[in-house]
């Protein structure tokens, strides 16, 4: 019989993973509230047409990521790929748009079929926001900002570049792709076979190509800022100005685009050097466009997604849980008084790791190896006497106390 293992591109959140996870989602839940964004959560699978909706009949996500299928009552679904169409759906759904404007913060696994890669899996999980019904250019300035605080108190933000670059409105973008397919249909010949198929569906995808012979024509190719109109100028110029006077340093990327037709304005990605060709730890943009696109009012969106698996490997070990007090009880007797000691120190806040069997030495060694801040040792002599012997595994030091005693001696160890 084959051994079982994880499906490919998936992998087992052991006690470590988890607290490095824990101390990245925690620490980004709560550095979004101060800034007023609170949680939501949407449902791991969606029916399929959120998606081809939002993400575009002819996206790779679209036709060859997605997790999809058809379930017992015949619905096509699709496990998420990302957070924000689910949002956008809960806003139309919800009939959410009477509260506008509106700060959301998620947390949770996203899914896509693709080459699994450092940093990059198949499940894999995402911290997000959302501003939603903020049209003015100091929206996209707060969720940039947003994004650095965050890594900041990661520790991250120091190891990380803003690259940003702006795609203008409609009609500024309806220019400058016009004149990108003109560019490029005199390079037909240079073109990848994908950059072909996307010069038909999608061209400023082509920007994005790693192809090195589409490198090469992208070099080349007119820039954004040619066609930009004086609005789509002045809101840039705004979103500078923004950053410059919160101290957020940036570079501009000019060929740093989103292929959709509802993103407009700032597109935005905080990269580092540290995760080889996966260089975006966190990438967002404004996305006006997208609810009126799914059927909802015309609502201004905004916002951004980070990777948690990225971040994980970016992050120095995140501080220990809380040192657990070990509780040793010697005989029959006197297991029976270590349970219930255990539920009550419990039940006043304190971590307990019960030994469940050994001698004493093995159970200190056990409670050692689980860096327990001290033993409560519980045996015939100490019943006898109403007390209990504590040892501390830092100084070495032991003594008896009273059971009266003990949870005020227990505070001490914190």
């Amino acid at each position: 019989m084959t051994s079982l293992q994880p499906v490919r591109g998936t992998h087992d959140l052991l006690p470590d993973d988890s607290r490095h996870f824990r101390h990245i989602a925690d620490s980004a839940r709560a550095v979004a509230q101060r800034y007023g964004y609170e949680e939501i959560a949407t449902p791991i699978f969606e029916f399929t047409e959120v998606f081809k909706r939002t993400l575009g009949d002819t996206s790779d996500i679209v036709t060859k990521e997605m997790y999809s299928f058809e379930d017992k009552g015949g619905d096509e679904i699709t496990l998420r790929p990302e957070g924000t169409a689910g949002v956008a759906r809960a806003l139309i759904s919800g009939g959410l748009s009477q509260n506008l404007p509106l700060k959301y913060f998620y947390y949770g696994p996203m899914f896509r079929y693709e080459r699994p890669q450092k940093g990059r899996l198949r499940q894999f999980h995402q911290i997000g926001t959302e501003l939603l019904g903020v049209p003015e250019p100091l929206g996209d300035v707060e969720i940039i900002a947003l994004g650095a605080a965050i890594l900041t108190d990661l520790d991250v933000y120091s190891h990380t570049t803003l690259e940003l670059n702006t795609l203008g409105n409609s009609k500024s973008r309806a220019a400058y792709r016009k004149v990108l397919v003109e560019y490029f249909q005199d390079h037909r010949e240079s073109l990848s076979e994908d950059s072909l198929d996307r010069l038909e569906r999608n061209p400023l995808r082509i920007l994005d190509s790693k192809n090195p012979k589409d490198r090469e024509v992208v070099a080349g190719a007119p820039e954004f800022r040619d066609s930009l109109d004086a609005e789509s100028s002045d809101f840039f110029a705004t979103v500078l100005s923004g950053l410059d006077a919160l101290d957020i340093g940036y570079v501009r990327n000019s060929r740093l685009v989103r292929g959709l037709d509802y993103y407009c304005h700032t597109a935005f990605e905080y990269t580092t050097e540290a995760l080889g060709a996966q260089g975006a730890v966190l990438a967002g943009g404004r996305y006006d466009g997208l609810v009126g696109l799914m059927g909802g009012p015309q609502t201004a969106g905004v916002g951004w997604a980070a990777g948690v698996e990225r971040l994980s490997v970016l992050i120095d070990e995140p501080p220990t849980s809380t040192r657990p007090i070990a509780i040793i009880p010697i005989g029959e007797e006197a297991q029976i008084f270590a349970l219930r000691l255990s539920n009550d120190l419990r039940r006043e806040g304190f971590t307990i790791e019960l030994g469940y069997r050994g001698n004493l030495k093995r159970r200190l060694s056990r409670a050692n190896k689980l860096n327990a801040r001290i033993a409560i040792i519980l045996g015939a002599d100490e019943l006898e006497q109403d007390a209990a012997t504590i040892r501390d595994f830092d100084s070495g030091e032991q003594r008896l106390v009273k059971l009266v005693e003990l949870k005020d001696q227990l505070a001490r160890y914190g």
